[in-house]
């Protein structure tokens, strides 16, 4: 068994991982990434590969909770909560359900806004630098809408952005039918956001892992962490399957596996592990040009050079290892409803991912009071893909001793007391 000793040992081999990898390695310090899996192979994979600073909305808004107890029994609902006694899952939900007004959602909104909006900057900095082959595109995401009183209700979506400089352009039926052809008749409006963009994210991750490698980084795949060694307030070892690992900084992206990880060391994260449902086909003859969110179904629909995915829904399910095929119907009905041809000539994937899901839907990131050594970067909800380059840029900035270009004070550890 090996002793690998680093200068920074990054926990965690998806997009934000690789991310906070790649930009401590551009700031000269030796790194080495290790992940239980393949890197990029949980959700960091099959997600629709949006990057939307127009997310800026927290899940937790008002009538949400409403909503989930009326689905509760239902099986395809956009959003589930599977009924199981879960005391984790039942805390995680209070304190989900207590942030469910129109003050905290607001103030969630101006928090999440500025990180989109840098690292929507950095990705498209970040893919023209290092090469990256990830059919990155940024045209723009629609939000659709086929039911009147539903986009009547949508009001709020323009006014919450515009507030934190998120520019949201409403259009009509007529008009986001002219804009997208593969839309069937009976679209009744919906919203343009100019500032978002797209690409593949599992080739979005494993050009990030080329770049590493490249860079002198060290990645160790299939290396299943069995424990940590805390002496006087400082990682001294995290004992693996293929052997110790020291470091001098120790870094956190291990997604929806944080929280299990982190309770082994005396702290709990808040993390829920959303899980997402996605299918990958080959192109359609009549393929959505710009990416469309569904929004009665909450139904993503992303197409690249290479690939068209349907994806999205959230089940809080626990760790369930299950592909829900009723869930992943869902998605191929939504889509019959709006689009021409719903799906591709070639089903080439069904997929599922948990999606880390902390109770404030904010990012858990910056140092850990107690442990000299620790940063965290995970937490980051559906936005991981679009949030990873600000991360990585943010704690490479924390571990230099630097301050950070943006306040990490509302997304530390310590705001959960």
């Amino acid at each position: 068994m090996k002793n690998t000793e680093s200068d920074v040992l990054v926990l965690g081999g998806g997009v934000i991982g690789l991310a906070c990898a790649r930009q401590l390695l551009a700031a000269g310090r030796q790194v080495t990434v290790v992940d239980q899996a393949m890197v990029g192979s949980g959700s960091s994979h099959g997600n629709c590969g949006t990057l939307t600073p127009s997310h800026a909305m927290p899940l937790a808004m008002p009538g949400v909770v409403g909503t989930a107890m009326r689905w509760l029994l239902k099986r395809d609902a956009p959003l589930r909560i599977k009924p199981r006694f879960d005391p984790a899952l039942m805390r995680w939900l209070y304190a989900f359900r207590r942030r469910c007004n129109w003050s905290d959602f607001s103030k969630t909104t101006a928090l999440k806004a500025p990180l989109l909006l840098r690292s929507a900057e950095l990705i498209a900095e970040i893919v023209e630098r290092d090469k990256l082959d990830c059919e990155y595109q940024a045209h723009g995401t629609l939000h659709v809408y086929r039911d009147q009183r539903s986009f009547e209700h949508s009001a709020w979506f323009q006014r919450c952005l515009a507030e934190v400089g998120i520019p949201v352009e409403i259009l009509d039926g007529e008009q986001i039918e002219a804009m997208e052809p593969s839309l069937k008749h009976g679209v009744v409006g919906g919203y343009f956001n100019a500032g978002d963009a797209q690409l593949r994210p599992d080739r979005y991750v494993a050009e990030l892992a080329r770049v590493v490698r490249e860079h002198g980084g060290k990645i160790d795949e299939e290396t299943h962490i069995d424990s940590i060694a805390v002496e006087r307030g400082h990682i001294s070892r995290v004992r693996t399957n293929k052997g110790d690992y020291s470091a001098n900084e120790v870094v956190f992206a291990l997604g929806a596996w944080s929280a299990k990880l982190a309770a082994s060391i005396g702290l709990r994260l808040p993390i829920q592990p959303g899980k997402g449902y996605s299918i990958t086909y080959s192109r359609p003859a009549n393929c959505p040009r710009t990416p469309l969110t569904l929004k009665e179904a909450s139904v993503c629909v992303t197409a690249w050079g290479s690939g068209y995915r349907l994806g999205s829904t959230m089940e809080f399910a626990g760790y369930d290892t299950s592909l829900n095929q009723t869930r992943l119907d869902a998605l191929r009905r939504a889509a019959k409803i709006y689009l021409h041809e719903p799906e591709g000539p070639e089903m080439q994937e069904e997929w599922y991912g948990w999606r880390p899901m902390t109770s404030d839907d904010l990012p858990i990131l910056g140092r850990v009071r107690g442990i000299d050594n620790l940063c965290m970067a995970t937490g980051h909800g559906m936005l991981g893909v679009t949030m990873s380059a600000v991360t990585g840029l943010l704690i490479s900035e924390v571990i230099a001793g630097e301050k950070p270009s943006i306040d990490l004070e509302p997304f530390n550890l310590a705001r959960f007391g």
